[in-house]
């Protein structure tokens, strides 16, 4: 730990990931309830915000795809992180000056204009600034989860804040932003790391992100179709309730809305620092229970969140039920990634998963935000909960018959349990 700590490129690498999650965190932890309250926001419909949230999906897909291809020419050098924390220092001024009057007065070009502003220092810059901490973990020899960790601490913190200046003012959680996200620029300009070493392989190593031609080739693997389906109808679904819908829904629970914006950012606070350590948790569970059956937990605890969000009313169970977020995405998120790499190439087990989740994921937001969103408005939040929820309970079924067992059609690096014995693979 001690050299750990005297690592100047962990240091860096771990500052600049607190800063960017703190200025992500201080906004997007309340930017459905920004779009939607009539009080202290710009009260759009269910309909509206769908096409808000599918635009800024589309965008984020686009800017992925260009930060991964430019920054595997860069290598370790920053100049796009340098533009990602440019664009997180004006998202004061933006949201204040540009976006707000344009929602308001151009819708369709304010979600243009927000999509590609948003995306390119956040949404898309999240996985940009997580690959570029991952290159210079193995160029200057430290553990990027250690690093990934504060990233964590800083949008759990920024989000225990960010309830109680929302209901202040809602552009101070925007100025805030600008200041971490000013602090994330400087660290960027001025803290140089030292020269890589020859040995490291984070300046010329094997491309991380992969190529078009990568991509469309997975395409005509029918059992990764299978994989894209159940993405589709479990994470996609459960993305657009958790971040498009639930997040007003809880404030609507409490007599003042004031007051449920208040404890939402508390909530949702202590709910990142549970799931930062469910994180170191479930690998351990997976070891015991294995692959396939962590997924399917991850699948049922989704499941059960979304129907407790239906059945219940009052604020202190509605609240345990956000809490069990912290437990459904460590299970789903480890349990597919090590479903990948264990019935796919390993080799392609980077590719597999970009396509597999991360770009069906989105393109799966695209379609499904807008007619949700429509769905919320002529039957109301709870109702369309339990529309959801039945999407993923039939989901959980067509998971529970598609999954392969851990033993079968091995491709990829086989699983071990506690035991250290690894059932012999077989083939279908």
């Amino acid at each position: 730990m001690e050299r750990t700590l005297k690592n100047t490129s962990y240091l860096q690498s771990s500052l600049t990931l607190l800063l960017f999650f703190s200025s992500w965190g201080i906004w997007w932890s309340f930017f459905q309830i920004w779009l939607t309250s009539e009080e202290s926001g710009l009260g759009m419909t269910g309909s509206e915000v769908g096409i808000v949230y599918a635009a800024n999906a589309l965008a984020t897909l686009l800017i992925m795809f260009a930060y991964g291809a430019l920054q595997d020419r860069l290598g370790i050098r920053r100049h796009l992180t340098i533009l990602a924390a440019v664009a997180m220092t004006l998202v004061g001024p933006f949201f204040i000056f540009v976006y707000e009057p344009l929602l308001s007065h151009a819708f369709l070009l304010g979600v243009i204009v927000g999509a590609l502003f948003l995306s390119l220092g956040f949404m898309a810059a999240a996985g940009l600034f997580e690959a570029v901490s991952e290159r210079l973990s193995r160029t200057y020899g430290f553990e990027y989860g250690q690093a990934r960790m504060w990233g964590s601490f800083g949008y759990a913190g920024a989000t225990l804040a960010a309830g109680f200046l929302f209901t202040v003012d809602p552009t101070l959680n925007f100025a805030l932003g600008s200041v971490f996200g000013l602090v994330c620029l400087l660290v960027q300009l001025f803290w140089r790391s030292p020269a890589a070493p020859e040995s490291g392989t984070g300046a010329h190593g094997v491309p991380t992100v992969p190529g078009i031609r990568e991509m469309l080739g997975l395409l005509k693997m029918g059992r990764l179709w299978l994989i894209i389906v159940l993405v589709f109808f479990t994470w996609t679904f459960y993305t657009v309730y958790d971040q498009q819908m639930f997040p007003d829904f809880y404030t609507t629970l409490f007599a003042a809305e004031a007051r449920g914006q208040e404890v939402y950012g508390v909530l949702n606070g202590v709910q990142v620092f549970a799931e930062a350590a469910m994180l170191g948790v479930v690998p351990v569970v997976m070891r015991k229970v294995g692959v396939r059956t962590t997924l399917l937990l991850g699948v049922a605890v989704m499941f059960t969140r979304i129907l407790g969000s239906a059945v219940f009313f009052d604020p202190v169970t509605i609240s345990a039920v956000k809490m069990l977020h912290a437990i459904e995405v460590p299970l789903f998120i480890l349990g597919i990634f090590r479903y990948f790499t264990l019935h796919f190439n390993s080799a392609l087990s980077a590719t597999v998963y970009m396509v597999g989740f991360q770009i069906s994921a989105q393109i799966g937001n695209v379609v499904l935000s807008t007619p949700l969103g429509a769905l919320r408005d002529s039957i109301g939040y709870q109702p369309t909960f339990y529309v959801i929820s039945a999407v993923v309970a039939c989901a959980a079924v067509y998971a529970f018959f598609i999954l392969q067992k851990d033993d079968q059609d091995v491709h990829g690096d086989p699983f071990v349990r506690d035991s250290g014995r690894t059932k012999p693979a077989t083939s279908a």
